[in-house]
């Protein structure tokens, strides 16, 4: 099976879970699916209208424990847990291993299949901008301390699983992106992307 239809099966099975559970049972189903190993893609579960109830969920919560008088509208909704996965889910859809640590302390700890993907995703980011890709803001990027644990790193969990092909040039110490999946749209690209199409 090709890793592309592969990725539309998870992606089917994770909206079809996501869609019958509501509240803080997403949180475990947004857990499963940004550490399963073959799936890369998280827009279409970010759309599912029960994920994106998390916050107003959460928020409806909040005000029948506190049971005080208070406006929707006046009310940030972020910030609370079931909310902390959306924003997790969010960030496996757009973001990078820097974005994790920047905001680790509002966002909940990550098991190592997440650390692992997120760092994968991270890779796949940097490949959109560059076809070569230093060795020393790999590592940085990446959180890796030496050559070897980077070379491994990119040959065994990124390689091996399809995401990326290239060369790693020790001499230059690059590596060359010869083919990187894409990730999700982030909302910004969309016009850019129409924008290219149309000059296209």
């Amino acid at each position: 099976m090709d890793i592309e239809q592969r990725q539309a099966e998870l992606i089917e099975y994770y909206v079809k879970k996501a869609e019958s559970h509501k509240g803080s049972s997403l949180s475990s189903i947004i857990v499963e699916a940004t550490s399963h190993p073959s799936l890369f893609a998280f827009s279409e579960i970010l759309a599912v209208p029960n994920v994106l109830e998390i916050s107003m969920d959460s928020f409806l919560e909040e005000l029948s424990i506190n049971s005080s008088p208070v406006s929707v509208s006046s009310v940030q909704l972020q910030g609370t847990e079931s909310s902390a996965y959306l924003d997790v889910l969010r960030l496996f859809a757009h973001g990078t291993w820097s974005d994790y640590k920047s905001n680790a302390g509002c966002l909940p700890q990550l098991v190592p299949d997440q650390v692992l993907k997120l760092k994968q995703l991270t890779v796949l980011t940097l490949a959109e901008k560059n076809k070569v890709l230093p060795y020393d803001q790999l590592m940085h990027e990446l959180d890796v301390t030496n050559v070897r644990e980077l070379e491994d790193f990119l040959i065994n969990e990124c390689m091996y699983a399809g995401i990326v092909r290239g060369k790693l040039d020790q001499l230059r110490r690059c590596f060359e992106v010869q083919f990187a999946a894409g990730r999700d749209l982030r909302p910004e690209q969309l016009g850019t992307m129409i924008q290219t199409l149309t000059n296209w």
